[in-house]
C-alpha cells in the first residue's frame, strides 16, 4: 500500500448490540470521505469476542446501515479483493503474522499467569505507578521459550514496543505522541490462540489496503500500539482520523440514560433517514462559510472534509435533530411519507391490515392534515386521537376546555349550532359548515375564538386542532369506510357531545 493509492476506508463494527448514533456518525463519515474522493467503502465485521457476537446484531447492523444510506463496495454480503469481510474467519492470518513476528525477535513469548498480572498491577498501584506490564518474559532466551511452549505451557504472545516514543499523525488532532513506557508490551495472541482487537485490526487494515483510518476518540489510546504493529511488521501506517465524542445535555458521554441512541430506536420513532443524516454529519463537522443547516446526502458528499472536522465534543440535541426531521416529513413526497406512516396506524388499530385503494386515498388526507404538528412519524397516531377517538366526557371535564365552555357565550353557540345541524340529517359539508357558522354568527353576535372554539370541542374534544374545512370532510368520509374502530361522523359526535352535557 501507498502513500498515493486510491483512499480506502473502512467501517469496522462489532455485532454485539445495535447501532449506536456514535458508531453511526464515524460510518456516515468513513462513507462520505469515501465518496468525496471516489475512494472504495469497506464493511467489515469484527466478530472476534466470541461470548458476545450474535448474527441477529450482524443481520441488523446491515440492515441499519442500509436504511440510514451507507452503501459499501467490499463486505461479508458483497464479497471483494480482500475477502473474508469477518474476522472470526481470519483467525489462520492473525496467528501466521504473529508467529512471525515471534521468529523476527519483534514479538515474544509470555508465560504469566492471570493471577501473576494482577499481583504485578495491584503492586504498582500500591506504589503509585502505571499498572503496566514488566516485561519480565521478554528477557527470556527465545530458545528455551519455543520448548516450555512445545512442552505443553501456556503462552501469550507479546509485542515487543521498542524504547523510544511513539508519533503518528491525526488529520483532526495533528501530531499525537505516546512514551512507549505508557504503552507497554501489549498481548497480541492470548495463550487460547485468540487474537486481541489492537492487533487483529492492524492486520486487517494492512491487507485490506486501507489508506484512512476514521474512528471515534475512544481509539486514540489503542493507536499506538496499532502504530507500533504496523512498524513492526513492516506495513505502511495509515491517516488516522480519530473523532470527538457525542455527549448528551449533561456533558457526559451519550448513553441510554440519555433517551434513544441507536438506529433502531430512530428507525423506531419514524425519524426520517435522511434528518438523521444530515444531523450526525453536523456533530463534529461544519461545512464551509455560513450557518446553513439542510444538506442532502449529496450536498454533503460535495462539502465534505476531513480537515474540517473539530475535537472537540459534540452535544447530541434531541430539538435540532427534531427541528429537521419536521423539514423532511413536510418536504418528503406525500406517497412516500404515507407509506411510512401506514405501518403506525395499523399497529394503532386504526387502519386494517391492508386497506383498499380508497381507504388508503382518504388516510392521505389524514396524513396531509396531521404532518405539519409533528416531531416525528410515531406521534401521529396521538394527533390522530381528535378524528379516530373523540371522547365527549373527556371533552367536558378537561380543564383546558373549562375555560371556552364557561364562556357566557357558549351555550348559546353551542344550541343554535346544534338546531341548525339537526334539521338537516345529511353529511356535512364544508360549504353546509361554513353557511351554519355564519348563522350562528348573526344569531348570536359572536366572533372569533367565542364562535369557534366551543364547537372545535365538539368535534375534536379540544379548543384547538385542525382548521374544519379540511378535518370534516375526513371525518364524513372516514366513517364510511371499513375501519378497525367506527368513526364518528359529525352528527354522531354532536348528539354524543349534547348526551354527555345532559348526564353531567
Amino acid at each position: 500500500m501507498s502513500k498515493d493509492s486510491k483512499v480506502r476506508v473502512r467501517f469496522a463494527p462489532s455485532p454485539t448490540g445495535q447501532l449506536h448514533v456514535g458508531n453511526a456518525r464515524t460510518a456516515l463519515y468513513n462513507w462520505l470521505f469515501a465518496r468525496k474522493t471516489s475512494g472504495t467503502m469497506v464493511l467489515r465485521i469484527e466478530d472476534t469476542d466470541v461470548e458476545r457476537s450474535e448474527a441477529r446484531y450482524e443481520d441488523q447492523l446491515l440492515e441499519d446501515l442500509k436504511w440510514f444510506g451507507i452503501d459499501w463496495d467490499e463486505g461479508p454480503d458483497v464479497g471483494g479483493p480482500h475477502a473474508p469481510y469477518r474476522q472470526s474467519d481470519r483467525l489462520a492470518l492473525y496467528r501466521e503474522h504473529a508467529e512471525r513476528l515471534v521468529n523476527e525477535g519483534k514479538a515474544y513469548l509470555c508465560f504469566c499467569s492471570q493471577e501473576e498480572l494482577e499481583r504485578e498491577r495491584e503492586a504498582a498501584m500500591a506504589a503509585q505507578q502505571s499498572p503496566i506490564y514488566s516485561g519480565k518474559c521478554r528477557a527470556l532466551d527465545p530458545a528455551e521459550s519455543e520448548r516450555r511452549r512445545a512442552g505443553g505451557e501456556a503462552a501469550a504472545i507479546r509485542l515487543a514496543i521498542p524504547e523510544r516514543p511513539i508519533r503518528f499523525h491525526d488529520i483532526v488532532r495533528g501530531i499525537v505522541e505516546f512514551s512507549n513506557e505508557a504503552v507497554s508490551d501489549p498481548i497480541i495472541l492470548r495463550s487460547s490462540g485468540i487474537p486481541v482487537y489492537n492487533y487483529v485490526v492492524v492486520v486487517d487494515d494492512a491487507l485490506m489496503e486501507i489508506t484512512h483510518v476514521i474512528r471515534g476518540d475512544d481509539h486514540l489510546s489503542n493507536t499506538p500500539k496499532q502504530v507500533a504493529l504496523y512498524e513492526a511488521l513492516g506495513w505502511p501506517v495509515p491517516e488516522f482520523a480519530h473523532l470527538s465524542t457525542i455527549v448528551g445535555s449533561d456533558g457526559a458521554r451519550l448513553s441510554k440514560r440519555h433517551g434513544a441512541t441507536s438506529i433502531a430506536n430512530f428507525r423506531e420513532m419514524g425519524v426520517l433517514p435522511e434528518a438523521l443524516t444530515n444531523y450526525l454529519a453536523l456533530l463534529g463537522w461544519a461545512p464551509r462559510g455560513g450557518d446553513r443547516e439542510v444538506f442532502t446526502p449529496e450536498d454533503l458528499t460535495k462539502e465534505f472534509t476531513l480537515e474540517r472536522v473539530t475535537p472537540s465534543a459534540a452535544m447530541f440535541d434531541m430539538e435540532k435533530l427534531y427541528w429537521l426531521n419536521r423539514h423532511y416529513i413536510k418536504q418528503g413526497p406525500p406517497d412516500r411519507i404515507e407509506r411510512l406512516a401506514e405501518p403506525y396506524f395499523i399497529r394503532a388499530g386504526l387502519l386494517p391490515e391492508n386497506p383498499d385503494e380508497r381507504t388508503r386515498a382518504w388516510f392521505g388526507t389524514v396524513v396531509a392534515l396531521l404532518v405539519p404538528s409533528v416531531n416525528k412519524l410515531d406521534e401521529l397516531t396521538e394527533r390522530a386521537s381528535l378524528i379516530f377517538r373523540v371522547d365527549a366526557v373527556a371533552a367536558l371535564l378537561s380543564p383546558d376546555n373549562a375555560e371556552v365552555l364557561g364562556g357566557p357565550k357558549a351555550n348559546e353557540v353551542l344550541a343554535a349550532f346544534a338546531e341548525l345541524v339537526e334539521s338537516d340529517p345529511a353529511p356535512m359539508t364544508p360549504e353546509r359548515f361554513k353557511a351554519i357558522i355564519n348563522e350562528v354568527k348573526a344569531k348570536t353576535g359572536t366572533k372569533g375564538k367565542d364562535l369557534f372554539h366551543p364547537v372545535r370541542i365538539v368535534f375534536t374534544g379540544s379548543h384547538s386542532g385542525p382548521e374544519f374545512d379540511k378535518l370534516i370532510p375526513i371525518l364524513e368520509e372516514g366513517s364510511q369506510l371499513p375501519l378497525p374502530v367506527h368513526l364518528m361522523n359529525t352528527h354522531e359526535r354532536l348528539a354524543a357531545f349534547k348526551t354527555a352535557q345532559a348526564t353531567r
